[in-house]
C-alpha cells in the first residue's frame, strides 16, 4: 500500500493542475494540507482495522488515504462529480475504499451501515463543509445511524457552540442536542494556513463520542427538541414567553408557568439558563400535560 502523500502542498497543486480543478463555492471546498493536523485527526478518531469509516467529502482524497491506511474499509462520499476521476487516481492503490458520487444528506447511512458492516457502529471522520455541518451532524443521529464517534473537522465557532454549557452566548439548541446525544471533545484548533484555499474563519477538530445511553430520560425526544427550539428562537425572551409564542401546543400561561417553577426556576428564567436535565424534566412535564389533556 503507497503512503500518503497529498498533505504536502506542492503534491495536492500538482494534482488540482493536473486535472484543472476549480474549487466550488458550493460546495465549500477547503481542502487540508497540513500533515500534522491529518496525523492528529486519525489519532484522536481512534480508528483501527477493525473500523469501518465514514468520510463525508473526502475531496481529493488526502485524508482518505491516511484513513484507508488505519482503517479496515472506509466508504467516502462525495457530492461533487468533477473529483470523482481525481479520487480514482490518487486512490488507486487502496483496496479498502468505496467511493460514492452522492449528496450524503441523501444517502440512507443507516441501510449502508447495515450492508457493509452488518450493522455495526461505524466511525465517521471528515473535513467538513461548514454552511452544512449541523444538518449533516444531525441527520447521522436523528437518523440513529450504528456510530461509535464522530471526529470532524468544523468552524470554530461551530465546535465552541457544541461543548459549551448554560449561561453561555455559544450555548443554544445545537449545544443540547449534539450533547443528548454524544460527549464533545475539542481535540484541536486550526488556523487558515493549513487549508488550500484558506477558509475566511478558524477551524477546530472536535470528537463526538456517542452516548450508549441518553444521558436523560425523556418520554417525547421531539417534543424536547421542540421546545428547546422555541426556548432558543426568540433569545431575549422569557422562557414562558418562547413557548407561549411558539403556538405550538396551545398551552395555557399558568400550565407553563409551572412546568417551569417545578424546575424550582423563576418566572423570568431564559432558555439558556437551563440544562439539558432540566429541560428534559420541563419536556416530560408538558407532555404528562398534554398526554392527560388527550385522555
Amino acid at each position: 500500500m503507497a503512503k500518503p502523500d497529498l498533505g504536502n502542498p506542492q503534491n495536492t497543486i500538482e494534482v488540482l493542475q493536473k486535472y484543472k480543478f476549480n474549487f466550488q463555492k458550493k460546495f465549500g471546498q477547503n481542502f487540508l494540507i497540513d500533515t500534522h493536523v491529518l496525523d492528529k485527526i486519525i489519532y484522536s478518531a481512534e480508528i483501527t482495522k477493525e473500523d469501518m469509516v465514514l468520510e463525508i467529502g473526502p475531496g481529493i482524497g488526502t485524508m482518505t488515504q491516511y484513513l484507508a491506511e488505519a482503517a479496515g474499509k472506509v466508504i467516502a462520499v462525495e457530492i461533487d462529480k468533477n473529483l470523482i476521476p481525481i479520487l480514482a487516481d490518487t486512490l488507486h492503490e487502496y483496496e479498502n475504499v468505496q467511493i460514492i458520487n452522492e449528496d450524503v444528506l441523501k444517502l440512507d447511512i443507516a441501510k449502508i451501515v447495515e450492508e457493509q458492516n452488518g450493522g455495526k457502529p461505524i466511525k465517521v471522520v471528515a473535513n467538513l463543509p461548514y454552511y452544512i455541518t449541523t444538518p449533516i451532524i444531525m441527520g447521522l443521529f436523528e437518523n440513529h445511524v450504528p456510530l461509535q464517534s464522530i471526529t470532524v473537522m468544523v468552524q470554530k465557532e461551530v465546535a465552541d457552540r457544541m461543548q459549551t454549557g448554560p449561561g453561555n452566548k455559544d450555548y443554544g439548541a445545537l449545544s443540547l442536542a449534539v450533547q443528548y446525544y454524544a460527549a464533545p471533545y475539542i481535540v484541536a484548533n486550526v488556523p487558515p494556513n493549513c487549508f488550500m484555499p484558506r477558509p475566511k474563519v478558524g477551524s477546530a477538530v472536535i470528537r463526538l463520542t456517542r452516548h450508549a445511553e441518553p444521558p436523560v430520560e425523556v418520554e417525547d425526544e421531539k417534543l424536547m427538541f421542540d421546545i428547546i427550539r422555541a426556548s432558543f428562537n426568540q433569545r431575549r425572551k422569557t422562557l414562558a414567553n418562547g413557548l407561549k409564542n411558539a403556538g405550538k401546543w396551545d398551552l395555557p400561561k399558568e400550565v407553563i408557568a409551572e412546568a417551569i417553577e417545578t424546575l424550582g426556576k423563576g418566572a423570568s428564567v431564559r432558555g439558556e439558563a437551563l440544562s439539558l436535565e432540566e429541560f428534559a424534566r420541563l419536556s416530560n412535564e408538558i407532555y404528562n400535560y398534554l398526554h392527560n389533556r388527550i385522555s
